[in-house]
This record gives structure tokens, C-alpha cells and sequence, in this order.
């Protein structure tokens, strides 16, 4: 019988509160303790797991950023077979809570081995492996050994999102695979990197898998392909889809009123609201006390934004910033019209660990899918805006640079108009 004592452990900073709370005293106000709820999850999956595993891969891939050029790379595989999709498609998950998101991520195994990032330019066979499963059109049944039993890592950090347990590689091979016609065409061709990901997309191919073979360098000019860690071609292929749909947002004419949208979900509210003016964007983020990334007494707003020409400098608020744009974007691109937009988000404290930037794309893209509250007048945005927030809408003007300038120029044309 094969001893299972440390199969799972947790990484915590010095100090970390988690260390003197052990999951009893619930000392960093949250309403539950996130520790508790990775680590149940995780050890159901490694409790039944061992050296060898068979299982369907959704398909899915990840590629780790630690060490770069020299990173782990490897394939998603859960410890049974069958119809996996659901583990790995964001785009299906808004209706889930945060717990079912936990418990997808925590059944996929993640396969390591060390490859160098310029090997997808003349990819060996297990990195070409990677890339016809990432290129697969639904689960593939793969066979995997491992050097050792896979084993469990919990994270005490705000910034990193539950995932399974991992092991490194001996061997690794899957069975049949049908891969998507419309992704192998990019495979082939010499050419570059952005016209692929605009071409897919606009072909109805999903974000997420535009994201995993970007991930794993099926696209761009063969000599200069390369693998990306995953986190990073998340953040790309947003950049690059919903800059090319901005560029044709600015040729539309612009809305005619204030329109509000709302999503209430995951433990986070949204309101997007639409400014009938030329195109400009802004995400706005507060967090309550007690809260992932806010450990102080007062409620945290973080901010970033880019007027008409666009910004030049990476957003400090990082991923969320992109995904939001390219949410936003989609809508005034279906609608055909212009305008500014500020996406305001409340974290509230029951949203106690992260769970990726992906549920910041799908709710602002639930969002827009609601009935917008129209409004004529800017100050009556700012009252309905008192009724979905438990912030105020003062606090959200004060850290805002868009809804601080239109909240200006209302009082100037009041004044005009006088």
C-alpha cells in the first residue's frame, strides 16, 4: 500500500495569517476559508491518482511562465474518461459558483516537462503533440506516466488561481484526434501571429481556444514561433482582438444616451456604462476590507485607462484590463456605434480567492447581454449607480479619470445653459 501523506501542501509567505489560522478563525475576514476550500477539492483528485493516469483531455494545455526561456510545459488530463470539455472552457462557467469553478480546475492534472520556448519553431514530438491537442475539436483520450505520483500545491497568494495537481513527465501519447480545420489552416501558413487570431476569431472560433494555441506557438511565421506561458497569451489575444475591433468601432457613429449595464455574479457586481462620446475605456476596480488584494481597513480602487488613441504602457491592473475591452468591444462592434465606456466592478468580500481573468471577460460579456437603463442626463447614472453598489458612486468619480471629466463637463454645459 503506497503511502499518501503529503500529497498535498501549501506555499505561504512569511507571516502569512494563514499560517496561525489554519482554516479555524477565519482571521482574514473572510466569510469562508479559501485554503479549506482548494485543499478538499485538490485531495479528492489526488487521492485517486497515481503514476500512470488515462484520462480525456477537454483538450487543454498549460504552459508555465517560471524559469523563462526554460519552462514547464505539458498537457490538462482529469483521472477519467469521458466527455471533458466543460473542465477547460471558461466560456461555459458564468452560471457556475466560485466552489463547481474550483472543482473544475482541480480535476485536471498538469503534465510538466521542461522545454525551451523557441521549440515550437521546429517542434520535437512532444511540444508537436501539445500543439495537435491544443488544436483538437473536442476531448482527446490521452495515456500519461509520470516520473513521480502527481502531487498538490496550494498557493497562499491573491494572484494565483486554483489549479490541480501536477507531476513531471516520462511519457506521454493520446489517441485519436480530430483537429479544427479552421485552426490547422494557421498551423501551416507562414504568417504572422495577430492575423491568425483576428482571422479565428472572426470565424466564430472561441476565445479560449485561440488562447491555448497561441499558448503553445501554433501561430505565426515558422522561424520565430514560440511557446507562451499561459497567463501571458491569455492577456495577448485579448489585446490583439479587441484592438482590431476597436480600430472599427472608431469609424461608427456614436450612441445617443447614457446606457447602463448590469451583472451580478461570481461574487462580483459589474455596471458598464456607455457615455455617448468618442471612443475612450476605463476599468475600474474596488475591494472591500478583508478582501483578495485589499488587507487594509478601507475599501481599494484601483484604476486604469485609455482615451482615443490608445495606450502604450502595459495597465497596471493587469489581465482584467484586456479582458473587459475585448468584452466591451464585442458590444459596440454588434451594435455599430461609438462611444466612451467605463467598466465599473465591486469585488465583494465574499469573493474570497481568484479564479482568472477569464470571469471578468464573461461577466462583463453577461452584462451586455441585459436590458441597458437608458439615461438622458449624467447625474442620473450616478443614482442608479447608489442602487446596484454598496461603494458609492463619489468614491468610483474620485478614482475615475473618464466619469471625473464627463461628470465636469456636465456642470459646464449646465452653466452655459444658464
Amino acid at each position: 500500500m503506497k503511502k499518501r501523506e503529503h500529497l498535498v501542501r501549501a506555499i505561504a509567505p512569511p507571516g502569512s495569517v494563514c499560517v496561525i489560522c489554519k482554516g479555524t478563525k477565519y482571521l482574514c475576514g473572510k466569510p469562508s476559508c479559501p485554503l479549506l476550500l482548494k485543499y478538499y477539492k485538490l485531495i479528492k483528485t489526488v487521492s485517486i491518482v497515481d503514476e500512470r493516469i488515462y484520462g480525456s483531455s477537454p483538450p487543454g494545455v498549460f504552459v508555465g511562465s517560471k524559469n523563462y526561456p526554460k519552462i514547464f510545459a505539458g498537457p490538462l488530463i482529469p483521472p477519467f474518461l469521458g466527455d471533458t470539455a466543460i473542465l477547460d472552457f471558461p466560456e461555459k462557467w458564468i452560471n457556475f459558483n466560485i466552489e463547481k469553478i474550483v472543482d473544475f480546475r482541480t480535476k485536471l492534472i498538469r503534465g510538466m516537462r521542461v522545454v525551451d520556448v523557441s521549440s515550437a519553431s521546429i517542434p520535437d514530438k512532444y511540444v508537436e503533440d501539445l500543439q495537435v491537442l491544443a488544436m483538437s475539436r473536442s476531448a482527446v483520450d490521452s495515456d500519461v506516466l509520470f516520473a513521480h505520483r502527481p502531487t498538490g500545491k496550494i498557493v497562499l497568494s491573491s494572484d494565483v488561481q486554483p489549479f490541480g495537481p501536477s507531476g513531471k513527465i516520462e511519457k506521454f501519447r493520446f489517441y485519436e484526434s480530430k483537429v479544427d480545420s479552421r485552426i490547422e489552416k494557421f498551423y501551416y501558413d507562414d504568417l504572422k501571429a495577430e492575423y491568425a487570431v483576428v482571422s479565428l476569431y472572426t470565424k466564430g472560433v472561441e476565445v479560449t481556444k485561440i488562447q491555448r494555441c497561441f499558448s503553445v506557438g501554433i501561430f505565426g511565421e515558422e522561424k520565430r514561433r514560440k511557446l507562451v506561458p499561459t497567463r501571458w497569451a491569455i492577456t495577448a489575444v485579448d489585446d490583439i482582438i479587441s484592438g482590431y475591433l476597436v480600430s472599427k468601432i472608431k469609424r461608427y457613429s456614436i450612441i445617443d444616451n447614457y446606457e447602463v449595464y448590469v451583472s451580478d455574479r461570481m461574487e462580483n457586481i459589474f455596471a458598464v456604462i456607455f457615455i455617448p462620446d468618442a471612443w475612450s475605456y476605463e476599468l475600474v476596480e474596488s475591494w472591500h476590507s478583508g478582501t483578495l488584494w485589499n488587507p487594509t481597513e478601507n475599501t481599494y480602487i484601483i484604476s486604469d485607462h485609455e482615451l482615443y488613441w490608445g495606450r502604450k504602457t502595459y495597465a497596471q491592473i493587469g489581465g482584467c484590463y484586456y479582458a473587459a475591452r475585448l468584452a466591451v468591444a464585442e458590444k459596440l462592434e454588434s451594435l455599430k456605434r461609438q462611444a466612451s465606456v467605463v467598466v465599473l466592478r465591486e469585488a465583494k468580500p465574499s469573493y474570497i480567492l481568484p479564479i482568472g481573468v477569464w470571469h471578468v471577460r464573461e461577466n462583463v460579456r453577461a452584462a451586455l447581454k441585459s436590458k441597458p437603463r437608458k439615461f438622458d442626463d449624467f447625474g442620473e447614472v450616478l443614482e442608479y449607480l447608489r442602487k446596484i453598489f454598496t461603494v458609492s458612486p463619489e468614491k468610483f468619480l474620485e478614482n475615475s479619470y473618464i466619469l471625473k471629466f464627463h461628470a465636469k463637463q456636465g456642470r459646464i454645459e449646465k452653466w452655459l445653459n444658464t
